[in-house]
């Protein structure tokens, strides 16, 4: 749980997207690289110089998230980094799709935000684009309001991309809770004062909530 003030009635939650409002990010993954046989070393080295917390400004993914560089142009620039295990080369055409073919929509955890609505408390969507399809027939009338990096050309952990948010909700930080997958940027959230939520899964998501907003969502209510 974040450090935001307690006391404070929620007014607001902010919801990462891929991996919250979605089944695992993780396993999407890696059952893309199972089925086309990547290496797994090749796609994390990549990953560890472009998303890590060392990683320098500007890599091919922060500018993927940011809408600088386009999702052919990062699919490119993925597939010279990745091998097989029989060391072929990896197609760049629609590697972004395949990479996410597996990941679906989570029902439980679009039923928290539906559950949180009907009882008063307002909803955002604060998603790091990856020139993903947003499933916007399941998630229209569900956000006000819907910030995607590459629509603002800022990420998460920015945190000028939390204070947009905060700005659009008009509401102080310590009125809103922040849930994301992503250990760094729930606590950039913590430091600007909004209490946060790491999601694992959604049974952990809806325990916290229960403690969060007590009344409204109840632990043992099957959704």
């Amino acid at each position: 749980m974040g450090s935001g003030d307690a006391t404070s009635p929620v007014r607001a939650v902010v919801f990462d997207y891929g991996g919250v409002l979605t089944t695992s990010s993780r396993a999407a993954l890696q059952s893309w690289m199972e089925r086309e046989s990547i290496r797994p070393e090749t796609f994390s080295a990549a990953l560890k110089e472009w998303l890590s917390r060392n990683a320098p400004p500007g890599t091919p993914i922060h500018r993927l998230e940011t809408g600088e560089l386009s999702p052919e142009d990062f699919n490119r620039t993925l597939a010279q980094r990745l091998r097989t295990v029989d060391d072929s080369p990896v197609a760049p055409e629609g590697l972004l799709q395949r990479m996410f073919a597996q990941l679906h929509s989570e029902p439980a955890m679009l039923d928290l935000v539906r559950v949180l609505r009907e009882n008063g408390v307002r909803t955002a969507l604060l998603s790091n684009s990856w020139g993903n399809d947003y499933p916007w027939d399941l998630l229209d009338g569900l956000f006000d309001p819907a910030v995607i990096s590459a629509e603002v050309q800022l990420r998460k952990p920015d945190p000028r991309i939390y204070r947009l948010v905060l700005d659009q909700l008009d509401l102080p930080a310590a009125q809103t809770v922040f849930v994301d997958d992503g250990a760094p940027n729930v606590e950039a959230a913590e430091r600007l004062g909004m209490r946060a939520v790491l999601h694992t899964s959604a049974a952990e998501t809806r325990a916290r909530f229960a403690e969060l907003v007590p009344g409204v969502v109840q632990q043992g209510k099957e959704f």
